[in-house]
């Protein structure tokens, strides 16, 4: 057991792959970091969607060997849980404040603190890219970039407070039941890999099933509650001033709003990136997908594969698909453009 800056970490027997469980004692809660890598390399942080940990969010991602490659090469990787969505995690005592958007944001630092790390790279997933975008406007010089997964910047529109308070009452009532399974499945994935009548659910799919039920209803309620009252954040955007590199599914229902949160970045700095036939979990859909982006723009930081990659990452882009501005080191690191992943026919 360690103490830094009256936080606690707590080294757990359970080993993840290869990354080891710390327990980080924040002013609103403890909160679960599995490290993985060399801790002398630079950091990139994780922060994953409602309802979901890195097991359900970035494993897809991970398990890409070029991806692996790319990112624990040039990284020692944290991934934070949203307060009680860590794996094999206890309902929370109901006594306990709910925390706000502002004050998840504010545990960011206090982790980062407690391991003694400056500025990271981050990467997050909806509501985790919200949380990491607001961090990094409230603490700019901990923020080296941003890669940002369907990202929400503004309030909740009036059908997705709707749709919240929908599925906040059936977790109060009937805990995380077949409906609110479904409900949240149609938040990060496409039709494809949901299935229909004529099609079956995809192996995906049913992973993220098993991996719901581990969930404590009382834990994602608590989440919902602080995205469903963040306040809307896009007109300070145009003061974000690090790298941040954009992914949406085409099928995301938060599609428009990561278009509006990309038009409203400085665009010398900011790159959109739509991968077709997608949801909003690109991470676990078409994880594939975001390799030839990301190596890029990581190249702008002076990071690359090891050499023993030679081929390019079996990815659906390819430079031909990508606007040629993308496949500059120089505009990936300085002058990001929006692009598509779109081919025409």
């Amino acid at each position: 057991m360690a103490e830094s800056n009256g936080s606690v970490s707590v080294d757990v027997g359970t080993i993840y792959l290869g990354g080891k469980e710390h327990r980080v004692k924040t002013a609103c809660g403890v909160v679960s970091v599995i490290v993985y890598g060399d801790r002398e390399k630079p950091a990139l942080i994780t922060y994953p969607d409602l309802a979901l940990n890195h097991m359900s969010c970035f494993q897809g991602l991970f398990f890409c060997p070029e991806a692996a490659s790319l990112l624990l090469h040039n990284f020692c990787i944290y991934h934070i849980s949203p307060p009680g969505h860590e794996l094999g995690a206890g309902p929370i005592f109901p006594n306990d404040s709910v925390p706000s958007a502002d004050d998840l944001a504010d545990q960011i630092l206090e982790v980062l603190n407690f391991f003694g790390l400056g500025a990271v790279m981050c990467m997050g997933v909806t509501a985790g890219a919200y949380i990491l975008t607001l961090f990094a406007m409230k603490h700019r010089e901990r923020v080296a970039g941003l890669i940002l997964v369907s990202p929400l910047c503004k309030a909740p529109s009036w059908s997705e407070w709707f749709y919240n308070r929908v599925v906040s009452n059936l977790l109060y009532f009937y805990g995380m039941c077949g409906v609110v399974k479904e409900f949240l499945l149609q938040r990060y994935f496409s039709k494809e890999v949901r299935g229909n009548v004529e099609i079956p659910e995809s192996d995906i799919a049913q992973a993220c099933r098993r991996l719901l039920d581990e969930r404590q209803s009382v834990n994602v309620m608590r989440f919902l509650d602080a995205i469903d009252r963040r306040p809307d954040i896009s007109s300070g955007l145009k003061k974000l001033k690090c790298r941040t590199l954009i992914f949406i599914g085409d099928q995301s229902p938060f599609y428009s709003e990561a278009v509006h949160m990309a038009a409203n970045l400085d665009r010398g700095y900011c790159a959109l990136v739509e991968v077709q036939a997608c949801g909003s979990m690109v991470t676990e859909e078409q994880p594939h997908a975001m390799l030839v982006p990301m190596e890029y723009f990581l190249m702008g930081y002076g990071l690359y594969r090891p050499s023993c990659f030679t081929e390019s990452p079996r990815s659906p882009l390819s430079p031909s698909c990508i606007s040629p501005e993308l496949l500059s080191p120089e505009s990936m690191g300085l002058k990001l453009k929006p692009i598509k992943t779109r081919v025409s026919a």
